[in-house]
């Protein structure tokens, strides 16, 4: 039998949190989900080459601008619960190098990238001290950019996403309950509070839909803003929870993926795959090709449709558990065997290649152990 193991600190931003149950309401209260077209075939998905990173390694997000520039960013030198150092990743249509972070250095992690136009790109993390870092990339290196309510408590990022004429916004929340940063390059401010009673949850992420709107998604807080005032959905639920990825195709056609771990059960219990459809008002659960594992990613077609998840699938760990849409279903769709386990936590479409690129980032290791490197595929 395969050995047990499951990701625990290697997660970063997306370790589990303790939740309420949401109401959801009953399963039958909701339509089935659209059916889409079908999409393109199965990919032959295979590893690519990284550069050397220290031990204990993970990357944690991903993105593309074209087939030939991509970025990806994570940690290395983890020592159990201890932060290591962020690392930064390039592609350059040919193979990844590392990227420098411009400035002095420091302890922590990035968590999240997002491409921009002109070949420019925007990442989030946080270092040891718990102060969130926003960064843009100039062309070599990534930069250091002020934001309101750095370094003032209360204050963390966990996702950034772009679109057009430079704009950007990332997830998090400052002392006043803001979950929403919007700027540009030197013009930022937070957006309204949501009106959600108590303490506000800290998403866990953030996207932008087709139509414009743009998501802070959670396990306890889904919402939409629409450049003037936040509908907030109810959570999607569950027992430990994490949401790792919303994909809106419209305000009530609305995809969820993550993972869960439930009330008990023995040590190194591993978590059940989560997987949602909402509709607007409420979330039902649709089953999964695999249950016991974590859905990690989730990117939508050129329109929006939906198209790939990217899985950790506990009782084949040696490839990667990814699923496709077709048909108006989620198929399996596997990647490459390796000698290692192959724990994939971040997943993006590539523009420019017709549908048929994609890039997906981890690492080898459930635990943050020395044998954990980082794990690529396309």
């Amino acid at each position: 039998m395969r050995r047990r193991r499951f990701v625990s600190g290697l997660l970063g931003a997306g370790a589990a949190v303790a939740l309420a149950h949401a109401s959801a309401g009953p399963s039958t209260a909701l339509p089935p989900p659209r059916i889409g077209p079908r999409l393109p075939g199965p990919r032959d998905w295979r590893a690519v080459t990284a550069p050397e990173c220290a031990p204990a390694a993970q990357l944690l997000a991903v993105a593309a601008a074209g087939p030939d520039l991509a970025w990806a960013v994570g940690e290395e030198g983890r020592a159990g619960s201890t932060r290591g150092t962020p690392v930064a990743l390039t592609w350059d249509g040919t193979a990844w190098s590392r990227a420098g972070l411009g400035g002095p250095g420091w302890n922590g992690a990035l968590r999240s990238v997002a491409a921009a136009g002109g070949g420019s790109a925007w990442a989030v993390g946080a270092d040891t001290a718990g102060t969130g870092r926003l960064l843009r990339w100039d062309g070599t290196a990534w930069q250091d950019t002020p934001f309101p309510g750095r370094g003032t408590p209360g204050t963390t990022l966990t996702g950034v996403t772009t679109g057009p004429a430079g704009q950007v916004w990332v997830s998090g929340r400052n002392a006043e309950g803001q979950v929403l940063l919007h700027g540009t390059e030197d013009d930022w401010r937070w957006t309204d509070r949501p009106p959600v009673e108590g303490a506000v949850p800290v998403p866990s992420g953030v996207c932008r839909a087709p139509g414009g709107d743009v998501w802070v998604y959670g396990a306890e807080l889904v919402a939409r803003w629409d450049g003037d005032a936040w509908t907030v959905l109810p959570p999607p639920g569950g027992i430990r929870a994490t949401v790792s990825g919303l994909l809106p195709v419209a305000d009530d056609d609305l995809w969820l993926t993550g993972h869960a771990y439930g009330v008990g059960g023995p040590p190194g219990k591993p978590p059940s795959a989560t997987l949602m459809y909402g509709d607007g008002t409420a979330w039902r659960s649709v089953p999964a090709p695999f249950s016991v594992g974590m859905l990690t990613g989730i990117v939508g077609d050129a329109e929006g449709r939906p198209d790939r998840i990217a899985g950790w699938d506990f009782w084949d760990q040696t490839r990667a558990h990814y699923l496709r849409w077709s048909d108006g279903a989620w198929v399996s769709e596997r990647g490459p065997v390796a000698t290692t386990p192959v724990v994939p936590l971040a997943l993006a479409a590539v523009p420019g290649s017709g549908g048929h690129g994609y890039w997906s980032v981890g690492t080898t290791s459930g635990s943050p152990h020395p044998s954990a490197g980082v794990r690529i595929e396309r």
